[in-house]
């Protein structure tokens, strides 16, 4: 995704979650990634001491790793904040 589809993405969701959500909210994150405990263990650390509930789950082929984190967060802003520092891990794919 070029910055500017990105940028451009990130403001919709922000508008998204301002409309449907109270904030603070929990909010559902839902990562697939391929199963390289490195980068697994690199978008547990950006969810460190948040009190964030993190599942992961291997492919049935051992393949990719599908994580989901459940976390309370006090706006959109912080959501947003989340998928960029996520993003910043090459090979992460935001479902």
């Amino acid at each position: 995704m070029s910055e500017k589809n990105s940028e451009e993405f990130y403001g919709k969701l922000k508008e998204q979650l301002l409309a449907t959500s109270s904030w603070p909210s929990n909010y559902l994150y839902k990562f697939i990634v391929l199963s390289d405990q490195e980068k697994i263990n690199g978008i547990h650390k950006i969810f460190d001491n948040m009190g964030a509930v993190i599942e992961s789950k291997k492919s049935k082929n051992g393949k990719y790793t599908s994580v989901s984190i459940t976390v309370n967060l006090k706006d959109p802003d912080e959501v947003v904040a989340k998928y960029k520092e996520v993003g910043a891990i090459e090979g992460v794919i935001s479902l």
